[in-house]
């Protein structure tokens, strides 16, 4: 005889699925507790009856009998005998194919936990971006598990609470699923949260005295306006959720007294020119609040999402919340992506094509992210769904997140925009590309060629692709300028011993590379460069045994720089170095090489206790970039005199990096300055236009 709960489950199944698809949900009830057999969740319950439940969740959603089955299924690879062969061959592949995609990696090994949920994380998305259904599985059994959390541990419920509200939760709200979202936030809340929770759901019901009073009395204005004005419509009411008023106390950093639309109403029409007439009807009845009117019917939201959004000053003094949208749309902000599964006629099936698009773009950056951990937190940041919209100067829409800037749409339209980007042109003004973007602009790109990603942009980009698209070309770019740099070192290394690459035999390298773990010659020349590996060393292990004795010999290493040897030289904050200063270079592990002026006080430590990793350095003719400077000027303590250093600085092309105030009396004050220069002749024009300035007093060239 069946469970009640596998009954119950087969009696939802009955309302809506075939006969002979209900007969394979059942078999795969039995398959699935047969190989459960004996194993028992932390509540002592039966372990099959986990996957009963998150099967009649999705049942509730009216899921296909795929689904079902493979919801049933879902622990059975990762935690019985079963193989995926075995379910291919039961169940098909489909059904296959969907307990593979929810199956977390747990079987391999990793170094820590989060790189574990970081590859599971990176599996899920690669399995939802090829079939919508693996993650409405993986929210099901989410939710279950939020709902039986009880059983676990304090630090088990905090850490999977923790990612509920971090991952699935935006999932649920990208895909458009508000209701499963609600729960889950919800019951991630509690139990990450549970005095929080506690307290502001003590303080909602407070209100609630007559919480009811004010959801009826405005329900029944709105009702009466709307069937006066010959408007079909149902109206809702309820009040906010505890965790949306948290996220509102917390984002905005308001206490809970000033939280104060809880109150939240829905009116569903027939049509969509009848939720434009029901807007003017809520705006007749209650004055609107300036600046809270939203448009997503015109402009939806990435996951589909339509509605019109508005904030209305009620006769309780309560601001309140109406979004007005049609059956369709209501069905959509409800059920989201599930919604094309749920009902197969509707012919709006956007929803889920949104989503498949989203998930493709998310996906396509974990190929450029091979780190799991930066995937993860990448994947992560683009979840939650805060968007602008643009347009291009050709009128189509582009979505982006909230606090996006011209570069993040440049990486939008096209990485080669992006990486070659210099500026915008934003409703036809010419701004830098780090200025934010609003609702409604018009963003034209200005591109040049051989224009190259800045390690700065990292600081104000914050969408995926583009922060992803510039750490590949950095990193691209930093691996060339160090395999550069480490030939150079190599080169000569090998030539003051009378030899060269050239003369290396193939077996004699690949057996010294081999020897290092290496695979490649540019795997040791990155390791040079970087001070991993000295010249001196490799050059004397890949010379010829007969020739090794000069190797013994104490040969200096030297090098020219020009400047355009990019992330694979580092200059000196200790001393800031430009180009006509005596220096030398010291090859720090893992950072590289690192130039100081030969006057740093730290020189005389590193030539007494790393003297192999000191070389000589030379700059070469033709120098090219710009070099931080640190200067100290003392002034006239009064006011203007800041903005009248910064314009003689202007005249003579020096860009200030970074200014601070050292300290001051009442005559004088200290300012320290660093600047971009191009070399000592420019620095040598800064000082002397300086002491022009009568608001300066003395001007210094100073180590850090």
């Amino acid at each position: 005889m069946l469970p009640g709960a596998v009954r119950q489950l087969r009696d939802l199944l009955n309302t809506y699925l075939e006969p002979e698809q209900v007969a394979t949900v059942l078999r795969a009830y039995e398959v699935g507790a047969e190989a459960h057999q004996g194993q028992k969740r932390r509540s002592g319950e039966d372990y099959i009856m986990h996957p009963v439940a998150v099967a009649r969740i999705l049942a509730g959603m009216r899921m296909d009998h795929q689904t079902i089955t493979a919801a049933i299924l879902h622990d059975t690879v990762e935690d019985t005998a079963i193989e995926q062969a075995d379910l291919e061959r039961e169940f098909g592949s489909e059904v296959a194919y969907l307990v593979d995609g929810v199956t977390k990696l747990d079987k391999m090994k990793f170094r820590t936990r989060r790189e574990a949920d970081a590859e599971s994380f990176r599996k899920l998305l690669l399995a939802m971006s090829r079939d919508l259904r693996v993650i409405f599985i993986k929210l099901a059994d989410r939710l279950h598990n939020m709902r039986t959390i009880d059983a676990m541990s304090t630090d088990a419920r905090r850490r999977i609470s923790s990612e509920t509200l971090d991952i699935y939760g935006p999932i649920a709200e990208r895909l458009g699923m508000n209701a499963l979202k609600e729960e889950l936030e919800d019951l991630g809340f509690a139990n990450l949260y549970p005095n929080r929770h506690r307290v502001i759901s003590r303080r909602v019901a407070k209100v609630g005295g007559n919480r009811q009073e004010v959801i009826d009395s405005i329900t029944s204005d709105l009702k009466k306006r709307l069937s006066e004005a010959g408007i079909p419509a149902r109206v809702e009411g309820r009040t906010k959720t505890p965790y949306s008023i948290y996220t509102k106390m917390r984002d905005k950093s308001l206490p809970y007294k000033e939280v104060s639309d809880l109150f939240a109403f829905r009116i569903i029409t027939h049509s969509e020119p009848h939720c434009y007439q029901a807007l003017g009807v809520c705006h007749s009845l209650y004055r609107p609040k300036p600046g809270s009117f939203k448009d997503y019917i015109a402009l939806p939201k990435p996951n589909g999402y339509q509605s019109l959004h508005t904030v209305l000053h009620s006769s309780f003094h309560v601001p309140v919340e109406i979004q007005i949208r049609t059956e369709e749309m209501d069905l959509v902000a409800e059920k989201g992506a599930a919604s094309h599964w749920l009902y197969k006629a509707t012919p709006d099936r956007s929803t889920a094509v949104r989503a498949r698009e989203w998930l493709l773009k998310l996906v396509d950056t974990q190929y450029r992210s091979p780190d799991a951990n930066e995937f993860l937190d990448t994947a992560k940041s683009e979840l939650f769904p805060d968007e602008i919209f643009v347009f291009t100067p050709r009128g189509k829409i582009i979505d982006l997140k909230a606090d996006a800037t011209a570069l993040d749409f440049a990486y939008a339209i096209h990485t080669d925009v992006g990486n070659q980007a210099i500026g915008a042109r934003i409703d036809k003004q010419r701004l830098p590309l780090s200025t934010k973007l609003e609702n409604g602009q018009t963003v034209e790109i200005l591109t040049q060629a051989g224009t190259e990603p800045q390690p700065e942009w990292l600081e104000f980009v914050v969408t995926s692709k583009a922060r992803t698209a510039i750490r590949s070309h950095l990193k691209n770019l930093e691996q060339a300028d160090s395999v550069a740099i480490g030939d150079r070192l190599l080169d000569q290394a090998l030539a003051r011993r009378g030899y060269s690459m050239e003369k290396v035999s193939q077996r004699r390298l690949e057996r010294y590379l081999s020897k290092l773990g290496l695979e490649r010659l540019e795997d040791l020349l990155i390791r040079i460069a970087r001070g991993e590996v000295l010249a001196k060393v490799a050059a004397h292990k890949l010379l010829p045994l007969t020739q090794r004795h000069r190797a013994e010999e104490d040969i200096a290493t030297s090098l020219s720089i020009g400047g355009e040897e990019g992330s694979a030289v580092h200059y000196a904050n200790c001393c800031h170095p430009i180009p006509g200063d005596p220096v030398m270079g010291y090859l720090s592990p893992g950072k590289g090489l690192m130039i100081h002026r030969q006057r740093c006080p730290n020189v005389i430590g590193l030539r007494k206790n790393h003297a192999d990793r000191c070389i000589d350095v030379t700059w070469e003719p033709l120098i090219k970039g710009q070099f931080s400077v640190l200067l100290k000027l003392v002034t006239v303590n009064g006011p203007g005199v800041l903005a009248s250093v910064s314009a003689t600085l202007g005249q003579v092309g020096a860009n200030i990096e970074r200014v601070e105030q050292k300290d001051s009396t009442r005559e004088t004050a200290t300012l320290s300055f660093v600047l971009s220069v191009s070399g000592r002749d420019q620095l040598a024009r800064v000082m002397r236009r300086l002491k022009r300035n009568p608001n300066v007093m003395r001007v210094s060239r100073e180590m850090a």
